[in-house]
């Protein structure tokens, strides 16, 4: 099991592309990534979770803490790319109706079908 975690950031813009798998072994690798960015007021944070292939709850929980560290910061997050499953596992646990979420471009198609 493995994940990557790459961030960039210009202004007040950060972009993080996460690849991999995010599991109760992973998670801490990325929660250690996103806690490195430097929250300030009116900053954007885009989390490209395009190339993520499994999540557990332990990922949604690093997902979770973020967005409320983010949230009291003044600071915007936004998940992108999600995958039909990434995007039901926020769903059903009622994330996906207070967080940014923006579907990969295939999930939006499939609903319209």
């Amino acid at each position: 099991m493995n994940i990557s975690v790459e961030l960039y950031e210009e202004d007040k813009r950060v972009k993080g592309i996460i690849k991999g798998e995010i599991d109760a072994f992973t998670a801490p690798l990325l929660r250690e990534k996103l806690s490195e960015i430097n929250l300030k007021e009116n900053l954007r944070v885009e989390l490209d979770l395009t190339d993520v292939t499994y999540m557990d709850s332990t990922g949604l929980g690093v997902f979770v803490g973020f967005y409320k560290s983010a949230k009291e910061s003044n600071v915007h997050m936004e998940l992108t790319g999600l995958s039909s499953r990434l995007k039901r596992l926020f769903d059903i646990t009622g994330l996906g109706d207070i967080m940014d979420i923006q579907a990969s471009e295939e999930v939006k198609i499939d609903e319209t079908v």
